[in-house]
C-alpha cells in the first residue's frame, strides 16, 4: 500500500498555504520567528483549517533572550518538529573513542554549545547533551523544549543516571567527574522542559548531527 502523505498548513511563515510534502512547508516556516503550522490527514481538513484559523489555537508570545527568539509553543500539536526548539546530538569516533556533543537551535541554525572529550562513547555524549541543554535553558530562563534522537539518553534522563560500561580508569576520570556534575544537577533541579524524540524517519537527521554516517 503506498503510503498516505500529509497536508501541511503553513498560517504564518516566509509564505502560506497549504502544502504537500514537509520540506516545502520547513522551508516555508525555517527562519520565520513566529510561524504558525500544523499537518493535516486529508486536503479537506487542511483546507478547512487554512481558511478557519481561528479553530487552532497558538499561544505565541514573543520575547528575545541571547538572540533566540522565546516562542511559547502547542506542544500538543502537529506531526511536525518544533522550530524553536534546541536539538542535541553526539559523535564518537570509534566507540569508545574521541566522544563530542552538541547543542542547535533549530530554527536558527545557531550551534548553542559543543564540547569534547578525548575518549568516550556515543551514549554518553547523547546523555550528556541532553543534560548540557536543560541546564542552559534554565540558566537563561528560556523556554522551549529540547529533541533527541537517542531513547537510551531519555530514558537515562528520567532516571538521572548515566548507566554507562564504560571503565573508569585514568584515561576516563575526568569524564566520570563531568557524568557525576550531570547526574547531580538532575538531582537537584527541577524543569518542566519536554525532552522530546526526534523522528528522523519523518524529518530526516537531527539538527545537531555530526554528518559522520
Amino acid at each position: 500500500m503506498a503510503k498516505h502523505n500529509k497536508f501541511y498548513v503553513v498560517w504564518k511563515g516566509k509564505t502560506t498555504g497549504i502544502f504537500t510534502t514537509w520540506e516545502q512547508c520547513k522551508q516555508a516556516v525555517t527562519g520565520y520567528d513566529d510561524a504558525q503550522y500544523k499537518s493535516f490527514d486529508t486536503e479537506t481538513e487542511a483546507k478547512r483549517a487554512f481558511n478557519h484559523r481561528s479553530l487552532y489555537s497558538y499561544n505565541a508570545s514573543q520575547q528575545k533572550t541571547s538572540a533566540i527568539t522565546q516562542i511559547k509553543p502547542s506542544f500538543q500539536s502537529n506531526q511536525l518538529p518544533i522550530l524553536n526548539a534546541i536539538a542535541t546530538d553526539a559523535a564518537c569516533s570509534g566507540n569508545p573513542g574521541l566522544m563530542e556533543y552538541r547543542g542547535v537551535h533549530i530554527a536558527s541554525g545557531k550551534q548553542i554549545f559543543h564540547y569534547k572529550y578525548p575518549y568516550g562513547t556515543n551514549n554518553i555524549g547523547e546523555f550528556l547533551g541532553v543534560v548540557h541543554a536543560l541546564s542552559y535553558l534554565k540558566r537563561n530562563n528560556l523556554n522551549m523544549p529540547i529533541y533527541t534522537d537517542s531513547n537510551n539518553a531519555m530514558k537515562w534522563v528520567r532516571e538521572k543516571k548515566c548507566k554507562t560500561k564504560l571503565v573508569r580508569n585514568q584515561r576516563t576520570e575526568a569524564l566520570f567527574c563531568y557524568i557525576e556534575r550531570a547526574e547531580n544537577w538532575l538531582k537537584t533541579n527541577t524543569y518542566t522542559t519536554p525532552i522530546l524524540k526526534w523522528e528522523t524517519e519523518q524529518w530526516g537527521e537531527i539538527p545537531a548531527d555530526f554528518g559522520r554516517k
